[in-house]
């Protein structure tokens, strides 16, 4: 307890710094009107005397219009809310159950929710209460935070309780912060290796029971949405009319004090709050060690393991998908079976598919497959932005159906736009046309003007995709749904990019090879298929064929169509043979 105690004393020390930053800029805002009192109430006489009375005052009205602006800006801040799926104890009974069986070990408040996000990492967040208002905590209750560190897979997050004290009592009040957790996670880990990663998250329930580290974070909390709101105001434009104009002329000036101020109490309370969160969680972390220590490090290395199949399978496989207009429905089934490929190809990842036979904590939701598809569609909206729901353009693809809804699609879609590019760069008289045959693309980018292909099809897929994320009809979302939007009415955006945009040269190479997979299918027997670390796969008897990206680099790049002429013959490909497009 030695160690809990300094590491909350620690957290505690820089929170009394912050709200010591808070009391001196409360003292500035102050000052101009204790001068403006003593001034009126001074004896002195005089033109002059009057002069600087009136002076003063005006500065003293004026600080306090501000720091009234900037106090109310404050109040009114709610605590940033990741986009997560609830899991209420109905749906998740074992599950709350466990959890709450862990905080009563480790002496902690159990947080007041569960929820999941599609991440690989975990945390606890303040979640505001039915009203939208921030939870406020009580002495002995517990101030709901989030705790992350940099990267996993790192340390576990988590907080500490006031030094000196126990916490109050356990159960799920009100004021508890809510768990949030990594859906793979959940599908990847035993049940055991998961409580055990858990242990330092729920163990930082208890550092919220301090007033002071509380107060502190609302103080933090709020200076990050004055800044947000400062920024905001200065970009919108004004509405017509000379009213709004005027108005927007009077309110910047007033909107740039704001930011200004708030960022200079941030840079100042910046290295406080740091070593304040750092305690916290050194703290919890400390607490957790005599919760399944031992078992904990097997699960940090299954963290690094989830994380590296989680973004594989988002990259390749679930991306290619979204830019169909179709989403994935089983994700986390999916990371299952993209980290047991990977364990299977990997020496570093022998014996972890025997883990695969004990229970995986799943199991303790009542719906998986449920639970599943909820992550899957917020995951979409995410990583890739589009509708909330699924629609005429915005479907759902079960697994089994992948390589036939997603990947031929895919391929005969690319197919049908590079010989609409073709047709605009070199059209051909209808008589010597014998349609959409890879002969011609090969003889195409044989001759050379590549790069203006490239430029045309960069063109061509930036217009469709904008058109495929028009939203529909319909109320405008609220502040708080995904996805977000841009300046423009009708662009949505992914909140996390997940790869950098593809640029023409990797679009011209996409298209290739996609018209080579067209013609291998029509024409060779061969068919679209699925691998769980590499995305869409062409199988030719039945055998992925993953040597077809350094002939179509060279045909691209160089001009050079020998080594993919001479793959065409090797798989038995007809190039004179037109293929069938979408």
């Amino acid at each position: 307890m030695t160690v809990i105690t300094t590491g909350a004393q620690a957290a505690r020390t820089r929170a009394l710094a912050v709200l010591r930053i808070r009391g001196a800029a409360l003292a500035v805002a102050l000052l101009p009107a204790a001068a403006a009192v003593l001034l009126f109430a001074g004896g002195a006489d005089g033109t002059a005397w009057d002069a600087v009375r009136w002076t003063v005052a005006a500065v003293a009205l004026l600080a306090l219009l501000a720091a009234g602006a900037t106090a109310a800006v404050l109040a009114r801040a709610r605590p940033a809310r990741s986009p997560v799926v609830e899991v209420p104890p109905s749906e998740a009974p074992e599950f709350h159950r466990m959890v709450r069986d862990l905080a009563d070990r480790l002496g902690v408040p159990a947080p007041s929710t569960i929820a999941l996000t599609p991440d690989c990492d975990s945390w606890l967040e303040d979640r505001p209460d039915g009203n939208g208002r921030p939870r406020r905590p009580r002495r002995g209750a517990t101030l709901p935070s989030r705790l992350r560190t940099a990267a996993p897979p790192a340390g576990p997050r988590g907080g500490a309780d006031r030094p000196g004290t126990r916490p109050t009592g356990r159960g799920t009040g009100a004021d508890a912060p809510a768990l949030v957790i990594g859906s793979p996670f959940l599908w990847w880990m035993r049940v055991a290796e998961l409580r055990a990663l858990l242990a330092p998250v729920v163990a930082g329930t208890a550092a919220s029971a301090d007033p002071d580290i509380a107060a502190a974070r609302r103080f933090l909390r709020g200076l990050d949405a004055a800044v947000a709101t400062a920024d905001q105001g200065l970009r919108q434009e004004p509405g017509p009319g000379a009213g709004a104009r005027l108005a927007s002329l009077l309110r910047r000036p007033a909107l740039g004090l704001l930011g200004t101020v708030s960022r200079l109490l941030l840079r100042s309370c910046r290295e406080h709050a740091a070593e304040m969160e750092r305690a916290v969680a050194a703290a919890a972390s400390e607490r957790a060690q005599s919760v399944d220590y031992g078992l904990r490090i097997v699960a940090q290395e299954q963290v690094g393991l989830a994380y590296a199949g989680w973004d594989r399978l988002l990259t390749r496989v679930a991306l290619p998908a979204w830019r169909m207009g179709r989403w994935p429905a089983r994700l986390d089934a999916g990371v299952v079976a993209a980290l047991t490929e990977l364990s299977r190809r990997d020496r570093l990842a022998e014996g972890f598919e025997s883990r695969l036979g004990e229970r995986p904590a799943c199991d303790m939701l009542e719906e998986p497959g449920t639970v599943d598809a909820a992550v899957s569609l917020l995951a979409a909206r995410l990583f890739h932005g589009g509708p909330a729901a699924p629609g005429p353009h915005w479907s759902p693809v079960e697994w089994d159906a992948y390589p036939e809804e997603v990947v031929d699609r895919i391929w005969r879609t690319d197919a049908a736009r590079l010989h609409r590019v073709l047709d605009e760069c070199t059209p051909v008289l209808r008589a010597e046309d014998t349609g959409a045959t890879l002969a011609r693309v090969l003889d195409r980018l044989s001759s050379g003007g590549s790069e203006e292909l490239a430029a045309r099809l960069a063109e061509h897929a930036a217009r469709e995709e904008a058109e495929a994320h028009r939203p529909a009809p319909g109320p405008v979302p609220g502040p708080d749904e995904l996805p977000v939007r841009t300046g423009q009415p009708d662009a949505f955006v992914p909140v996390l990019q997940l790869v950098p945009p593809r640029t023409g040269r990797d679009l011209l190479a996409d298209h290739v090879t996609a018209m080579v997979c067209c013609a291998a299918v029509d024409t060779a027997g061969a068919v679209p298929g699925l691998d769980w670390l590499d995305g869409p796969a062409l199988l030719v008897a039945g055998v992925r064929r993953g040597d077809l990206a350094w002939p179509v680099a060279r045909l691209v790049e160089n001009g050079d169509a020998a080594p993919l002429r001479a793959w065409l013959n090797a798989v038995g490909v007809r190039m004179e043979k037109p293929v069938r497009l979408a």
